[in-house]
């Protein structure tokens, strides 16, 4: 039997989340237009709404459906 390794991250996914898509788009910013940076600006727009809905739905003003 495999034993799992578990690693303990120093961030929280949010944090990691941001720094990524701050380095995608610094990625992005130096190619030509084309569809390789559209795919870029594309996987950043995801991860940056992923992260915007982590916070909705930590919000307290979300209710539970009834």
């Amino acid at each position: 039997m495999f034993k799992r390794r578990r690693y303990k991250q120093q961030l929280t996914l949010q944090d990691r989340l941001s720094a990524w898509v701050k380095q995608i788009q610094q990625q992005a910013s130096k190619l030509p237009p084309g569809p390789e940076r559209d795919a870029l600006l594309k996987k950043a727009r995801q991860a940056d709404v992923a992260n915007h809905l982590q916070d909705w739905a930590k919000s307290p003003g979300l209710q539970p459906p009834k």
